[in-house]
């Protein structure tokens, strides 16, 4: 073989290969593309639970912050809250929280509110209660977390945001009262939080991070398995 076929050779092999190198990175782009739009969308649509489309003409994907707030919000760690808007005004805000004194630990929630202080949704994300008893906070179990929808520091008054047990207007569990009562106060910390500082949640550059250091009146104590 001649040194000009050898190199002729060589160069339709370069040229094949780029030409597949070319292909795939072009493939990969657009299928990349797609991959993350449907990933998104999941996304969207699994935050529709508490936050309904109808409620905002932005992208709360996009126009969210990180809040480290433990006396509101029950953890150390960052939690996500998601902005909606409409027409460029404040909408609905969903905001991951923490009941840090469940009964058999922590329960992680995704609780929405809107712009006028009211509830529009709660929904527990992670537990370890006792199933048949504290599991009743999953929808798929009980509709009892349907009942905060509405709801606001308002209504019911402050001094019923507690339940039946503890002379509020929340319903217990038979048999647990630990669980039910660790979701309502978490769930009225969220509402507190807003009310002192909704407008700082809302005025942030997307992807900021806020931090508070001070909390409600009544501190949060972790119930380590207490008696229901």
């Amino acid at each position: 073989m001649t040194l000009r076929q050898t190199l002729s050779g060589a160069g339709l092999l370069a040229l094949t290969a780029l030409f597949a190198v070319t292909l795939l990175a072009g493939v990969y782009a657009l299928t990349h593309q797609a991959i993350s739009n449907a990933e998104h969308q999941a996304r969207l649509q699994a935050l529709t639970v508490v936050l309904p489309a109808d409620r905002y003409d932005n992208d709360p994907l996009n126009d969210q912050i990180s809040v480290i707030a433990p006396g509101w919000l029950g953890s150390d760690e960052a939690m996500t809250a998601w902005r909606a808007r409409r027409a460029g005004a404040p909408s609905m805000l969903a905001i991951e929280a923490v009941a840090p004194d469940g009964y058999a630990g922590t329960i992680q929630l995704l609780v929405s509110v809107d712009a006028a202080g009211h509830i529009g949704a709660v929904r527990v994300t992670r537990h370890s209660e006792t199933p048949g008893l504290g599991d009743a906070i999953e929808l798929r179990r009980s509709d009892w977390i349907d009942h905060f929808a509405g709801t606001s520091l308002a209504s019911p008054p402050a001094a019923r945001w507690k339940v039946r047990k503890d002379g509020g207007e929340f319903d217990q569990f038979a048999g647990a009262t630990i669980t039910p009562r660790a979701v309502v106060a978490a769930t009225r910390r969220v509402l507190q939080l807003l009310e002192h500082h909704g407008p700082e949640l809302y005025a942030e550059p997307a992807d900021s991070v806020l931090r508070f250091s001070d909390a409600p009146e009544t501190p949060v104590i972790p119930s380590a398995g207490r008696e229901p």
